[in-house]
């Protein structure tokens, strides 16, 4: 059997460990190491000097938990450090995919994000599978990979997607906006097609989907519609997750051709948008400023008086909490949360709970009192403490 020759690399460590000593070597295999392009024997080299430093077993060390304090400590923030440098090193060589498992291991994702964020995907590219297996499906940049999966893989596959976003809202609100904004370019488009096969003029590609169908019945006759009827619903159910003015007037528009539909395309939701196109229209209107009252009287009138549905109102008053944080009207959003929400958790992405309102608003002793009536000993001295200044409340 022969015997394996060494890599030339090995007499050189040795030359180098012989005649400079233990830190030279060490140096020397980092060095090695990242020219070669190797992160396991990178991170192996960086471990390997700071157990030298450190005064650590070199060989064989085991477990972190068996090492002493404060050895333990610093060896941790040591393997944290070389976790980072090979990270960076893979990213630095367009391997994110390869450098994801070192950052998320540090439950650093940022330096992934940022690459993800960078990178441009044609059609076809063979990265996508495993880009979005870090991006979307890993967490590194959950909003990039439910864009890529709308470019790449369509409407119905995102809206799926969307389902799998983390409830943060900074993320849900973009991507919910990026659907709608999909869904009213393709209904757009199929409708100023339909109109041009009848033998009308094609219409100005700038006019709004209201001004395509209005005086218009025929596009509607014999149950018909002109996109994806589910995928219309699900992203109407998705606005009010949306800043952006301009895509909440997109949503508008996508209930006004909703409303339209056959009522045999029209499925009703569970309150309070149990007519999914007309109450989201008055919902969206008074996000845009309009009718805001009225839109108010609406929803408030979904809430059942004697309180014998609990499980009702309290979805009814998320929608409405909602709507009064974004109209800046504190007061009657802590209103509602006291009277139908302090005892429900919270559940609906952009609804913040009692407490979170009341330290908003400043309204420790309305969150205290609250906490009283229901028993809650800890609520209710945190509450006290807050609103006597007995700690921060941010």
């Amino acid at each position: 059997m022969t015997t394996p020759t060494p890599p030339p690399e090995i007499n050189t460590l040795a030359a180098t460990l012989a005649s400079e000593g233990p830190a030279a070597a060490l140096d020397q295999l980092i060095a090695t190491a990242h020219s070669r392009g190797e992160p396991r024997t990178l991170l192996e080299a960086l471990l390997l000097k700071a157990r030298y430093e450190l005064g650590l077993p070199l060989v064989a060390p085991g477990p972190l938990a068996t090492l002493p304090e404060p050895a333990r400590t610093h060896y941790e923030d040591r393997y944290i450090d070389a976790l980072r440098r090979v990270g960076r090193m893979l990213l630095d060589r367009g391997e994110i995919v390869a450098a994801w498992p070192y950052y998320r291991t540090i439950g650093e994702p940022q330096p992934v994000a940022e690459a993800l964020e960078a990178v441009q995907l044609e059609p076809g590219d063979e990265r996508l599978a495993p880009l979005l297996d870090v991006a979307l499906y890993g967490g590194a940049h959950p909003l990039r990979g439910h864009r890529w999966v709308l470019e790449h893989h369509g409407t119905c596959a995102a809206i799926t997607a969307f389902e799998h976003l983390p409830a943060d809202p900074a993320i849900r609100g973009p991507a919910a906006a990026a659907l709608i904004a999909a869904v009213h370019r393709q209904l757009a488009d199929n409708l100023r097609a339909e109109l041009a096969r009848s033998g009308q003029v094609r219409p100005d590609p700038e006019l709004p989907i209201p001004a395509l169908i209005a005086g218009r019945d025929f596009l509607f006759d014999d149950d018909a519609y002109h996109i994806d009827i589910s995928h219309l619903a699900a992203v109407v159910r998705l606005a009010p997750l949306v800043e952006d003015r301009a895509i909440l007037l997109k949503a508008l528009e996508l209930c006004e051709y909703g409303r339209r539909l056959s009522p045999r395309l029209r499925y009703d939701d569970p309150p309070p948008f149990e007519k999914t196109y007309e109450d989201h229209a008055v919902y969206l209107s008074a996000l845009l400023g309009r009718e805001v009252e009225s839109a108010l009287a609406h929803f408030r009138a979904k809430l059942s008086p004697a309180g014998d549905d609990p499980e009702t109102n309290a979805a009814v008053a998320q929608v409405l909490v909602r709507l009064l944080v974004r109209l800046g009207r504190l007061d009657e959003a802590i209103e509602l949360a006291d009277a139908h929400l302090a005892a429900w958790p919270e559940n609906m992405p952009g609804v913040p709970g009692l407490a979170e309102l009341c330290r908003r608003a400043g309204q420790f002793d309305r969150l205290a009192d609250s906490a009283a009536r229901r028993g809650d000993l800890a609520g209710f001295l945190a509450a006290r403490l807050a609103a006597s200044g007995s700690g921060p409340t941010a």
